[in-house]
């Protein structure tokens, strides 16, 4: 069985994600701060039981990733209650795409992230793309996952930051749009996409990926009046294309 990344290096993921986190906190006290908004994400939940997840949904990471995120939001639960800390966590789903503008993109050279992976394939940066797994109890076979723009994300945190001075309520909300896509259908619309037909090579599952992860996002937008303005995967896909091709020239 392959191993997810932070399945490999859990070492690299508590010191990034909790360590330097508890440091920046600790640095916000110090400096009187006591409004904070968290990058969470999706791992917390590990495998939920019923998909789409909510909010109130057990908290069972199965990586380090989700852990060391979990391990936050555990400091942040406990420092709010101990303290005049308030905080909103956002519990990210798969981000993806690049802004629109092409002005800012994913710059990772050995990115895992599926998307800028196989556009990065299509680019000819790696001779194939990977499918790990493809016996999950999903219709394809491959796992399912919910993809979010990254400007609509961008845009969720505006606002959880305006709730959040504005009313002082600690919150965690999921960041999703409520709908996933297979591996397989991500391949198949990147490949129409970008129309290049790259090669794939279908792999054994990794330790620590979920058959499915999909948001209950209505908290977010009945709480925070968000509105998604770019959820199709395929508008997804084209910006992140664009900006994999004008990256190269760089």
């Amino acid at each position: 069985m392959q191993r997810e990344e932070s399945v490999k290096q859990p070492l690299l993921y508590y010191r990034n994600n909790t360590v330097n986190t508890l440091n920046l906190i600790e640095t916000l006290k110090e400096n009187n701060i006591n409004h904070f908004i968290f990058s969470s994400t999706a791992a917390v939940y590990g495998i939920p039981e019923h998909v789409p997840v909510d909010e109130l949904a057990p908290i069972c990471p199965i990586n380090p990733y989700g852990a060391s995120k979990s391990a936050v939001e555990q400091i942040l639960k406990y420092l709010s209650t101990a303290d005049n800390f308030k905080y909103i966590s956002l519990r990210y789903f798969n981000v993806a795409g690049a802004d629109p503008q092409g002005s800012l993109g994913q710059a990772y050279k050995e990115s895992t992230h599926l998307i800028t992976r196989a556009v990065k394939t299509a680019k000819g940066e790696f001779e194939e793309l990977s499918i790990f797994g493809t016996d999950y109890p999903t219709a394809d076979g491959t796992c399912i996952r919910d993809y979010i723009h990254v400007d609509d994300l961008a845009t969720a945190h505006v606002l959880a930051l305006e709730y959040l001075k504005d009313s002082g309520a600690i919150r965690i909300f999921n960041c999703g749009y409520g709908h996933g896509y297979s591996v397989k259908e991500v391949v198949k619309a990147v490949k129409e996409v970008t129309q290049i037909d790259f090669k794939t090579k279908n792999m054994g599952r990794r330790a620590g990926d979920p058959p499915s992860l999909v948001a209950d996002s209505s908290l977010l937008k009945r709480e925070l009046d968000w509105k998604p303005r770019f959820d199709d995967l395929n508008y997804i896909i084209k910006t992140a294309w664009a900006w994999e091709l004008k990256y190269s020239n760089r």
